[in-house]
């Protein structure tokens, strides 16, 4: 029989990984403006996500450029959901 208590080894937890904060564009320039322009629409499928992850940008500013692309007839909506809004 094994003795519990103190003598029992500990059971050591890991750390966990630690996620490098993100640094995105939390403002548009001009050179960004232009990159939107030119290479978004050019993306097969464009969602909020894909913004954030190519073109190093945070949320908001993605989801107010999609808005800007849609309304001037750069791309078209395909799936209108409240959360997840997908576009080509």
């Amino acid at each position: 029989t094994s003795s519990g208590g103190k003598a029992a080894k500990k059971k050591k937890w890991s750390k966990g990984k630690v996620k490098d904060k993100a640094q995105h564009a939390v403002a548009v320039d001009k050179v960004l403006f232009d990159r939107i322009v030119k290479e978004v629409p050019t993306f097969r499928m464009i969602s909020v996500s894909t913004l954030i992850d190519r073109l190093k940008v945070n949320g908001s500013l993605a989801r107010r450029a999609i808005q800007h692309l849609e309304k001037e007839g750069h791309i078209k909506r395909i799936v209108h959901h409240s959360r997840q809004l997908i576009y080509s």
